[in-house]
């Protein structure tokens, strides 16, 4: 990874927008995806292409017949990565109709397999010239999502017997594009001349295989192949049936839980050398790839789903744990990755990827994530080689990730190419006084405390677990203390709320923010402050009726349309219900849910990686962010939180108890969720009318009450939000 060329992560380069007027289609099989407009094409005019391993293998796949682009007449996505593509041909003149209807049936997974029909529905013979023009840039999947991809970066193809072979500028990578049958070529545009007569179809198949460094890469699909279910098919049904099932009379949440399920199925990676131990992908179309922070807030969110899914993520960022000091690479012992990248990769091996690791939270929240895993039933072998990952987490906090010794966890890039901000807001411009000016690094965010608090909290319950007296009164100290003084010196009295952070001079970073509300999450808030938090995030300058903005609107740098800046983020709004509920603001956190579900609505049941902050009695409809990521995996985990905070479940395995007292709002009244899968059972949890029925809980505890928000390591062991 060359950290000198403009990061895209920090919010200071355009981003190519996918909203326009064809549409966007976006297919996804773990580190393949493929952007096109409605009628299959994928247009040089936008950032459309066929990705494998980070890098556009196809720029250009363009269909013509007679000359002429389609008319799209519909879409229909099967499994995340296959689709059909329905258009006609335009009518000739003096007509109303077209005769020729054209079928494009795609797949993908390490290339690209497509299968074209066009069928006379007219009642004399036709004769069609059908033309393909392709290209491929070989442009790096940064360079395509910031609209930077230099003119002349592809070169022309060479014609084989079997179709076109297409190599990138310096050769270390190439595709070749074959057909079922051969056309007339002249480099990148491709021809067949075919009659068809009345109800005639004729059939052409083609299959892209990608290499790179001289190594070919087996695609999941070709034209030989017999269509039985592939190995993305048998990973998506068996997904499925993991999954709880969840009925109610709320159709939105309905449709929201099964677009989550399938969504989260698509955003799944595997990497070969450990093919049963799933991870997950940030997002399409730009994050198809392992990020640490959204792995790990996204494991957190679908535990109710399926808890294997957070040990493959704790597994395999364990593997690629920091080890040496790199400032190039922001690496240092201990530290968990910000994000892999794979544009020089000859392999689909996570081994393969370039490494880093500029990111202040994820290193707290792995010790999170694995303490909240136990809560669930992790096993006692998972536990033993697992946590002196955690361990050595815990001592990047104390001996590298604060930086000045005050106790607090703060971020200073190393390298002028790495992320100016390193929490979760990681654009160039996402903290700020209230003023609008930029806070200066090194920072402090509030919520990187409150994960370190949860790390120290779930830390001291593995060692109380293990009758590890010293290590217990250590991590129980640390979380103490750091709670005490996170309210002295974080808390804003003037203003009703806690500051976003502290800036280099220690100064609190003013601006009113929705990140205090992972803070309420992570339970370092003190009770008594916790109702002014609550109505600061409720306030309405913060919840625009759709969702709590990233920033007040009563701030200087307010945009509603900014990436970090007063913009909506589903997760984000997520974790903040949670929060609310886990204090008791439980009607807070129901509007909370009801806001992002009207979002849903609107969309298919797919929440959006982040949409704008306009309020709702300003627009019928939330407003896109034009570069938001769908799917994406924490958008698309959003729901299954939102379930678990209806139910108020907090499982505590190791104990053989379970906390669990739901609320439903008015506009729910019935609400089921069969599967829930704690200490080996399977739970099953009936809320209706105020009436509540749980089966399948065999031995364990049910408390029929709210867990205490703020308990100490030693009561009750709690082990983190």
């Amino acid at each position: 990874m060359n950290l000198e060329e403009p990061s895209p992560f920090a919010g200071a380069t355009p981003v190519a927008s996918l909203a326009h007027a064809d549409g966007a289609v976006t297919l996804v099989e773990g580190q393949t995806f493929c952007l096109s407009g409605r009628t299959g094409d994928m247009s040089a005019e936008f950032p459309h292409g066929l990705f494998v391993l980070d890098t556009r293998v196809l720029s250009r796949w363009e269909l013509r017949v007679g000359g002429e682009r389609l008319e799209p007449l519909t879409v229909d996505i099967g499994d995340p990565f296959s689709a059909t593509f329905v258009a006609r041909t335009h009518p000739a003149p003096g007509h109303a109709d077209a005769d020729i209807v054209v079928f494009r049936r795609r797949d993908i997974g390490s290339g690209m397999r497509e299968r074209i029909a066009l069928t006379n529905h007219g009642l004399g013979p036709v004769s069609v010239a059908v033309e393909l023009v392709c290209d491929a840039d070989f442009a790096d999947l940064f360079a395509v999502k910031e609209s930077r991809v230099p003119p002349g970066a592809t070169r022309p193809g060479e014609v084989t017997t079997r179709g076109l072979i297409l190599r990138g500028k310096t050769g270390a990578k190439s595709i070749e594009v074959r057909f079922s049958t051969q056309p007339e070529s002249d480099a990148d545009r491709l021809v067949w001349q075919t009659t068809l007569g009345p109800g005639a179809t004729w059939e052409l198949c083609a299959e892209v295989i990608v290499s790179v460094a001289g190594e070919t890469i087996t695609p999941r699909f070709t034209c030989a192949a017999v269509d039985v279910p592939s190995v993305p098919s048998q990973r998506l049904a068996s997904w499925r049936a993991t999954l709880p099932e969840v009925t109610t009379d709320h159709a939105g949440l309905a449709e929201a839980i099964r677009r989550t399920g399938e969504d989260l199925g698509a955003l799944r990676i595997f990497d070969p050398e450990h093919p049963d131990v799933p991870i997950l992908a940030a997002g399409a179309p730009w994050f198809m790839t392992v990020f640490g922070r959204d792995s790990l807030l996204t494991a957190w969110m679908t535990l109710l789903a399926d808890p294997t899914l957070a040990r493959g993520v704790l597994e395999t960022l364990a593997r690629f744990q920091g080890s040496d000091l790199n400032p190039s690479t922001e690496e240092a012992p201990g530290k968990i990755l910000h994000e892999m990248r794979f544009g020089s990769a000859g392999g689909l091996s996570l081994r393969g990827g370039n490494r880093y690791y500029g990111s202040v939270d994820a290193t707290p929240l792995f010790v999170m994530l694995l303490g909240e895993l136990r809560r669930w039933d992790l096993a006692d072998d998972a536990v033993a080689s697992l946590l002196p990952h955690a361990d050595r987490a815990l001592a990047w906090i104390e001996d590298f990730g604060d930086l000045d010794g005050d106790g607090y966890v703060e971020y200073q890039r190393q390298s002028q190419g790495g992320l100016a901000n390193q929490g979760w807001k990681d654009s160039w411009d996402a903290i700020r006084h209230a003023d609008g000016t930029l806070a200066r690094t090194p920072i402090a965010l509030c919520e990187v405390q409150g994960y370190v608090y949860a790390a120290y909290v779930a830390r001291a319950h593995f060692a109380k677990e293990a009758g590890d007296t010293a290590t217990f009164e250590t991590y129980s100290r640390k979380a103490q203390g750091l709670r005490t003084r996170f309210n002295e010196d974080f808390w804003l009295d003037e203003h009703g709320c806690y500051a976003l952070g502290l800036d280099a001079d220690k100064r609190p970073i003013d601006a009113l923010a929705s990140n205090m509300g992972h803070c309420l999450w992570t339970g370092i808030i003190d009770p008594h402050r916790a109702g002014l938090v609550a109505a600061r995030l409720m306030s309405d300058d913060m919840f625009s009726g759709w969702g709590i903005r990233t920033l007040a609107a009563s701030m200087a740098a307010y945009n509603p349309v900014s990436y970090h800046n007063g913009s909506v983020w589903p997760h984000d709004n997520a974790i903040c219900a949670a929060g609310l509920a886990r204090y008791g603001y439980v009607e807070e956190a129901h509007s909370v849910i009801g806001a992002q579900l009207a979002v849903a609505a609107h969309r298919g049941g797919r929440l959006p990686e982040l949409f704008a902050g306009f309020d709702r009695g300003e627009l019928a409809s939330p407003a896109a962010y034009p570069a938001s990521c769908s799917p994406q995996a924490w958008a698309s985990a959003a729901p299954l939180l939102w379930l678990r905070t209806l139910l108020r479940l907090d499982p505590g395995a190791p104990e053989g108890r379970v906390s669990l007292d739901p609320q439903l709002p008015s506009w729910i009244r019935h609400l089921r969720v069969d599967g829930i899968a704690i200490a080996e059972q399977r739970l099953t949890v009936d809320v209706e009318a105020g009436r509540v029925q749980i089966t399948g809980a065999g031995s364990l505890d049910i408390r029929s009450e709210p867990r205490n928000p703020v308990a100490a390591p030693l009561d009750r062991g709690t082990t983190g939000p």
